[in-house]
């Protein structure tokens, strides 16, 4: 593996916004990009501040990653920044509604690409198990639960089939 990669335990966030699409099929290209720029810096600055960093943005989709120590004020700002973006959202008449999904587990961390042009990136199963949880709202997989200090627990109640473990005030993930 070269030296600018690590295989490391992180706490691995795939954040994205429900009916962004369809919300931005109503307003000008200026205006979407001014929302998009809006929330980036909010998703932004809500996950240093939490001891995390953000991996990329893809349109309205944040891949954030925090390290094993920050598992617990990385789960703690995912449920304070549903609330203040699901609030900026509908201020602004959207109705987008965060979602994020966290698993726990290993991943490859490094610089990724060609050339001069590498950046940042993570790779691996765990990446892929986060990406494919389903959420409502927030959703942890059974080990992000298992990291989790007790107090913080009680935010969330277990979900079936597969398990995970989604915000009590979440409704159910569509089947």
């Amino acid at each position: 593996m070269p030296e600018s990669r690590i295989e490391t335990e992180l706490l691995i966030v795939f954040i994205d916004l429900t009916r962004f699409s369809a919300e931005s099929q109503r307003v000008t290209d200026v205006e979407l990009a001014n929302v998009i720029d809006e929330y980036y810096a909010h998703v932004g600055e809500a996950v240093r501040a939490a001891g995390g960093r953000v991996v990329k943005f893809i349109g309205d989709a944040t891949l954030a990653v925090f390290p094993e120590e920050a598992i617990d004020t990385g789960v703690t700002m995912l449920l304070e920044l549903k609330d203040e973006v699901d609030r900026m959202m509908s201020g602004r008449g959207w109705h987008c509604r965060f979602t994020a999904k966290a698993h726990f587990g290993t991943a490859v961390a490094g610089l990724f690409g060609e050339g001069d042009t590498k950046r940042f990136d993570v790779i691996g199963q765990a990446v892929n198990m986060a990406a494919t949880l389903r959420s409502t709202g927030v959703a942890l997989s059974v080990p992000t639960f298992r990291k989790l200090g007790p107090e913080l627990r009680t935010h969330f109640k277990r979900h079936t089939l597969p398990v995970t473990y989604i915000r009590s005030e979440d409704p159910r993930p569509f089947r």
